[in-house]
């Protein structure tokens, strides 16, 4: 984020005093979509994406299991499938490479998405022991869980 920010700056310090950088832009876009994708796994880390645990503790305890089970399979899916799609594009994208900066290769700048795909699937396997306990106990909902989910 620091980089994205200094960029950013230089940029528009260089365009205000009329030498502009050619490469700015495209490179900002590239450290935004850097970021957002670093950063889904590590909000995947400490478990902070949306989800309704509240709508799963609602259901009785021999649904909560399987349900919660369904859920990480299919987020598993999605994330393993990105994987191998992120993968699969860097051999399409070999030969490209950005046009303010001919000298980097587009593999370098996509690799994100395998990478970070990897990462969300590392996140997640580490989470399952807490989701399964949540979907055996529930969702306490009470002060305390009010408290830490404020607190994200």
């Amino acid at each position: 984020m620091a980089t994205l920010a200094i960029e950013v700056t230089m940029g528009v310090v260089f365009r205000t005093i009329g030498t502009s950088l050619p490469w700015y832009d495209e490179v900002a876009a590239i450290l935004l979509a850097w970021l957002t994708y670093y950063g889904s796994a590590l909000a995947a880390v400490k478990r902070g994406h949306i989800s309704c645990p509240e709508l799963v503790a609602t259901f009785p305890p021999a649904v909560r299991l399987p349900l919660a089970l369904f859920a990480e399979v299919l987020v598993f899916g999605f994330f393993i499938l990105l994987a191998y799609t992120g993968w699969s594009i860097l051999e399409v994208l070999a030969t490209d490479h950005l046009i303010s900066l001919p000298e980097v290769s587009v593999n370098y700048v996509q690799s994100v998405i395998p990478i970070s795909a990897v990462l969300i699937l590392v996140a997640e396997a580490l989470n399952v022991p807490a989701v399964l306990a949540e979907a055996r106990h529930g969702h306490g909902g009470g002060a305390d869980d009010k408290a830490k989910e404020a607190s994200h």
